[in-house]
Order: C-alpha cells, then sequence, then structure tokens
C-alpha cells in the first residue's frame, strides 16, 4: 500500500524523473516561461522553489548547492544575479501555472510555468498610467454641451478609423455619419 507518498512519481523511475526536473529547472530560470503539462509543473514547482529560496543567501556554501541540482553555471550565475534580486523580499510563491488548455495529440492539460515577476504582459498593464491633472472648475455641464461633447468624440472616432484604414463596412460608416449629422442638426436646432 502507498499510503502516506504523496509526491507524483510521473510514470518515471527515479533517475529519469530527477533528471527531467532539473532540466526543466534549468529551462524555466534560463528562459523565465516554460509550457509543459500540468502534473510536470506541480512538480517542478515542489522541485524549483526551494532552489530560489536557498539562492537568497548569497554565499559559496548556497551557490554549491545550487550547483548540485543543476551541475551548469548559467543558470547558478542568472539565479544569484538576476533572479533573485528582483524576487528576493517574496516569501516563496516564486512560479504562477496558468493552464492553456488541452493538448491535441493525448489531451493533456498543458500549462505555461513562469517565474512571477517576469511576465511582462502584466506589468505593462499594473504600470501607472499618467493621467491629466484633475481640476475642480467645472462642478455640473449643461445636458447640450455633453452631447455636443459625445458627438465630437464619435466623429474622432470615425475619422480615425478611416484614416487607419482598418476593415470598416461601408453601410455601417454610412449609419454613424446619418446619425452623428442628425444629432448634430437636432442639437443645432435646439440652441436657436
Amino acid at each position: 500500500m502507498r499510503h502516506g507518498k504523496k509526491f507524483n512519481h510521473l510514470s518515471r523511475p527515479a533517475s529519469h524523473r530527477k533528471a527531467l526536473l532539473t532540466n526543466q529547472a534549468k529551462s524555466l530560470i534560463l528562459h523565465k516561461r516554460i509550457v509543459t503539462t500540468v502534473a510536470k509543473a506541480k512538480a517542478l514547482r515542489k522541485f524549483v522553489e526551494p532552489i530560489i529560496t536557498k539562492a537568497k543567501q548569497d554565499s559559496t556554501h548556497a551557490r554549491r548547492i545550487v550547483f548540485s541540482y543543476f551541475q551548469d553555471k548559467e543558470p547558478v550565475k542568472l539565479l544569484f544575479n538576476e533572479i533573485v534580486p528582483k524576487i528576493g523580499d517574496r516569501p516563496g510563491g516564486y512560479t504562477r501555472i496558468i493552464r492553456m488548455g488541452n493538448r491535441l495529440g493525448d489531451n493533456a492539460e498543458i500549462c505555461m510555468m513562469e517565474l512571477v515577476d517576469y511576465n511582462t504582459y502584466l506589468q505593462k498593464e499594473s504600470e501607472p498610467k499618467q493621467s491629466k491633472a484633475k481640476t475642480r472648475r467645472g462642478k455640473a455641464k449643461p445636458v447640450a454641451a455633453s452631447s455636443s461633447a459625445s458627438i465630437e468624440n464619435a466623429q474622432e472616432a470615425v475619422e480615425k478609423a478611416n484614416q487607419s484604414k482598418e476593415d470598416v463596412s461601408t453601410p455601417l460608416a454610412n449609419q454613424i455619419d446619418n446619425s452623428l449629422d442628425e444629432q448634430t442638426s437636432s442639437g443645432e436646432d435646439s440652441s436657436k
């Protein structure tokens, strides 16, 4: 009986499993992101996170211990010189698993595993946008002025679409132009 034997053997003998996890850990550290199955990613997370935690102590002893896992200088240098300074303040949880669906050949569940602080897509979104300075001048705008502003914004959007030569269907563009012309003419009549 296998009571209490929790970790995933990945259907491999111990030496093959160790080689697989070592190579995937090297690839994760070198490339910051890998695509693999969910089962391998979960096993890799248990393998690589203690190594990254050990690398927080920048000592010769820690470097030798990390080198004993990788048997390669490049990921060790990259881990100690680039990755740990960036994630040194994080108390664990250095990796993220993003599920991507199933593989076509064998329907295995595929995921992308990445180092958390190296996701360039999320960092671009989370960067603070410089907004315009807020003023307290106008408290309430009249309805006609706000509708004319929305009409101008709609006209600008149509002009931008025409300039960028995107696929805008001609009937739709004509409908927008006609509705804008009607709104501007009705806005002019109400202002008289």
